[in-house]
């Protein structure tokens, strides 16, 4: 009599040779995306060992010095305008990646994503490693460390529309906000881990915070070049459907009955790509596509916020509540947990309801109050720091992940387009590249107004989560027509 297959046998085989390749692009882009924040996330944590309170630090005996107050300070952050160079610093980065991730998309629909990613990431490690060298070659100019940051900037800007565009090949219409919000979990584990990779090192050698996590990302580079597969037809699988109220046009799991299927090709049964490859758009007429340009502006302001926390949290949480260099950065890596939660259930909430603008839109508008809690109580108590962190993080970087993900993908593959997926990584570009220049705009408004308090700096923030409620009005109000009216299961983008 044949024995039975073993569970876990029975489990491999269970799913279809299209599921395994798309887990495994998943997995792979998840990675990929991962290691571009955790090389971010370090200036962030370095900024209050760069500038400290000397008079709580012990000086070493053989330290002869005059000035008293700040020996222990990194030149050039030792000056009282530290925060403002601070911003310099952060800006170069920031205004560098907002150029270039318009121009990132246009080249990312027209060169091979395995290439342009792979060389990428072997650039940003090479450049995050650079800014940390300066600790060990005993730079102390400001031109060098705001060069290396736009550098790294420019090359970070082939990141996003490559991973975005991979993972829109590979997947559909179907579940798509809950799939890429779970895959966009990938933001807030890379600044978890870059944050608890740079406090391991902050106190003790600043620069191997930086040089870390540029072999990281280096080594995420080589991983690319040989496993990415841009597109399913790449290795005969079946081409996801885009359009239409129906699922996928190949059931997730099935039951083969050849376990060896899962291995093999699908031969004649994959549809093939007929005809001549599409032209890719270009820049306007990505831009003219419907909701492209409110959810890019939205996704300005919305970015604003979730940047400014990104690079002023930990500094933030050691002015106001005492914490030291390391404790503020483990403590700061709350607001990511909150942000990947917030994420999975702006995806889930708007795949259920349609509804991608009318999620964020909510999101957004109890994100306000929230914030203004959070100044204001925030710091009563580490039970309260830790709560107002993790729903602040929800509420802040859900919508930031909608737009950027699910969005961004449902827009590069609209009806509008006719079935050209050609659109993807420009409708990112444009998408993200806007909303980089709030990223850019956040930390520098920070560095400028938090001198003069940092309540004046959270009601720039809640400022900014208005006005991007407000740009997502119109969306909102065809999404809510949509399900009052006769054509209510005629959802979504299909309204807009």
């Amino acid at each position: 009599m044949r024995s039975s297959l073993a569970p876990g046998i029975k489990l491999i085989t269970s799913f279809s040779r299209d599921s395994w390749y798309r887990g495994f692009i998943l997995v792979l882009t998840f990675l990929f995306y991962t290691a571009y924040h955790l090389s971010r996330k370090p200036i962030s944590i370095v900024k209050s060992e760069l500038h400290r309170n000397c008079s709580t630090v012990i000086r070493p005996a053989h330290l002869n010095v005059s000035d008293n107050e700040t020996w222990c300070d990194w030149a050039p952050f030792d000056q009282d305008n530290y925060k403002t160079l601070f911003g310099a610093v952060d800006n170069s980065f920031l205004v560098a990646y907002a150029i270039g991730m318009f121009i990132s998309g246009i080249f990312g629909e027209r060169l091979p994503l395995r290439y342009y990613l792979s060389c990428g990431m072997l650039l940003s490690g090479l450049f995050t490693a650079l800014f940390g060298l300066g600790f060990y070659w005993n730079i102390h100019s400001l031109w060098y460390y705001a060069f290396v940051q736009a550098m790294n900037g420019l090359v970070q800007t082939t990141g996003w529309p490559s991973v975005v565009t991979c993972v829109g090949n590979w997947f559909g219409k179907g579940k798509r906000g809950l799939i890429m919000g779970v895959w966009n979990s990938h933001t807030s584990v890379g600044n978890i881990l870059g944050s608890l990779i740079a406090g391991v090192f902050v106190s003790s050698a600043w620069g191997m915070s930086f040089i870390v996590p540029g072999i990281i990302i280096a080594c995420t580079g080589v991983l690319c070049f040989f496993f990415l597969v841009e597109k399913p037809e790449d290795v005969n699988c079946s081409l996801p459907q885009h359009h239409g109220d129906g699922g996928e046009e190949e059931p997730l799991i099935h039951n083969p009955s050849n376990p060896e299927e899962i291995f093999s090709s699908p031969g004649s049964s994959t549809p093939q790509p007929a005809g001549d490859e599409p032209e890719a758009i270009s820049f306007l007429g990505a831009l003219r596509i419907p909701g492209v340009l409110e959810f890019s502006f939205c996704l300005l302001f919305a970015k604003l916020v979730s940047y400014t926390f990104l690079y002023w949290l930990p500094l933030y949480i050691s002015n106001v509540a005492n914490f030291d260099s390391k404790s503020a950065g483990d403590m700061s890596t709350l607001f990511d947990v909150g942000g990947i939660v917030g994420g999975i259930m702006a995806g889930l909430v708007s795949d259920y309801t349609g509804g991608r603008a009318t999620t964020c839109f909510v999101m957004l508008i109890v994100a306000a109050p929230m914030l203004f809690l959070y100044n204001h109580v925030g710091q009563n108590g580490l039970g309260t720091t830790i709560g107002m962190l993790l729903v602040c993080g929800a509420l802040v970087n859900g919508p930031y992940a909608l737009i950027t993900t699910a969005v961004s993908a449902d827009l590069g593959t609209h009806e509008s387009l006719q079935g050209n997926a050609k659109a993807l990584s420009t409708v990112t570009a444009i998408i993200d590249g806007t909303g980089s220049i709030g990223a850019a705009l956040g930390p520098l408004l920070a560095g400028l107004i938090s001198p003069s308090g940092w309540n004046n700096v959270f009601y720039m923030l809640i400022t900014a989560d208005v006005l991007a409620c407000l740009l997502l009005s119109r969306l909102v109000f065809k999404e809510v027509r949509g399900w009052c009216g006769p054509g209510a299961r005629h959802r979504g983008f299909k309204e807009i």
